[in-house]
C-alpha cells in the first residue's frame, strides 16, 4: 500500500524533537490510562493529536481524522501490552471476545471504509465529544447495570459486537464504555468486564485501522508517511511508549480504588469533550 506523497509538509510536520517529546509523553500517559481504566486510549488521543497536527497547519477536517485514525491504529499495541497482563491473572473471558469479535470486525469496516470517509472530520469532531462527555459521565457518576441476564447467543452477540465496531470506528475509541456496561449487564465480574473489554480492542483497532488505511488513499494534503488516513510517525513513537506503561496500569487496577480515579479521569474527559466540541463548531 502506497504512502501519501500528495504534497511537501510544512517544516513543523517533521519529527523535530519537541514533537517527539510531546508524542511519547502522550504514549505514556494513554497506556497507562489503558491498562488501568480498560479503555483504548482513544479518547485521551483523539483530542491530543488534533491539536498537535493543527499547531503544524492542517486543516481542522483533515486533523480530526486524522487524529482518530492514528489513535485508533495506536490501540492495536496498546491491546496487546494490556490484555497480557490481564490474562496472566485469568480475567480475560476468551469465550466473549470469541463471540463479539466477528461482530465488532463488520461493523469496524462498515465505520471506518464507508460512514468514516463520508462524514467530514468537524462533524466526527462533534460526535468525538458528544461520546467522550458521555462516557465521562458514566465514568464520574461510576454508574454499573444491575446484572439481570446472561450472555445473548451468537446471533445477539453479533449484533451488539457490530454496533461496538461501528460508534468505535467513528470516534477512534477502544468501545470500552459499550461492552464494558453491557457485559456488567449480563453477569460478567467488572475486573473481567474490564479485562475482556481490552482484549476486545485488538479486533477492533485492527479492523478500523485497515478501513482508515484504505478508506485515506488518495486524499488530498496528507502529510508525508501517512498510510491513509494513519500518520506513521506519530503512530511509531505513541505506540513504542504506551506498551511499557499498559501493563502496569493493568497491574493497578487489581490494587487501586479505580472507582475515585475514575472520577479524576473524567473531569479531564469533559475537558478533552469541550475542546473538540469547539474545534468542531469552529470547522
Amino acid at each position: 500500500m502506497a504512502l501519501a506523497d500528495t504534497f511537501s509538509p510544512p517544516p513543523r510536520m517533521l519529527l523535530e524533537p519537541q514533537l517527539i517529546v510531546e508524542l511519547a509523553v502522550l504514549g505514556l500517559a494513554t497506556g497507562y490510562a489503558a491498562g488501568l481504566l480498560g479503555i483504548g486510549g482513544g479518547m485521551l488521543l483523539g483530542p491530543f493529536i488534533t491539536l498537535i497536527l493543527s499547531a503544524r497547519g492542517l486543516p481542522a477536517d483533515l486533523a480530526v481524522k486524522m487524529a482518530i485514525a492514528t489513535s485508533m491504529a495506536t490501540i492495536v499495541f496498546t491491546s496487546i501490552s494490556s490484555v497480557r497482563a490481564h490474562h496472566k491473572r485469568g480475567a480475560v473471558q476468551w469465550h466473549i471476545v470469541k463471540g463479539l469479535a466477528p461482530g465488532i470486525v463488520i461493523g469496524s469496516l462498515v465505520g471506518s471504509i464507508g460512514i468514516f470517509a463520508v462524514l467530514k472530520g468537524t462533524t466526527l469532531a462533534l460526535l468525538f465529544a458528544a461520546f467522550i462527555g458521555f462516557s465521562a459521565t458514566q465514568m464520574f457518576l461510576d454508574k454499573k447495570p444491575k446484572p439481570g441476564r446472561s450472555m445473548p447467543g451468537t446471533a445477539g452477540q453479533i449484533g451488539v459486537g457490530a454496533v461496538i465496531g461501528l460508534v468505535s470506528g467513528l470516534v477512534g475509541a477502544g468501545g470500552g464504555f459499550i461492552s464494558v456496561p453491557f457485559m456488567v449487564a449480563h453477569n460478567v465480574v467488572i475486573i473481567q468486564a474490564v479485562a475482556t473489554s481490552a482484549a476486545l480492542g485488538f479486533p477492533i483497532a485492527v479492523a478500523n485501522a485497515a478501513g482508515y488505511a484504505l478508506g485515506g488513499q488518495g486524499v488530498e494534503g496528507l502529510p508525508a508517511w501517512s498510510l491513509g488516513y494513519i500518520w506513521l510517525p506519530a503512530l511509531a513513537v505513541i505506540a513504542s511508549c504506551s506498551v511499557t506503561t499498559a501493563p502496569l496500569g493493568a497491574r493497578m487496577a487489581h490494587k487501586l480504588p479505580v472507582a475515585k480515579l475514575k472520577r479524576i479521569f473524567a473531569i479531564v474527559l469533559y475537558v478533552l469533550a469541550a475542546y473538540m466540541f469547539w474545534k468542531g463548531l469552529r470547522g
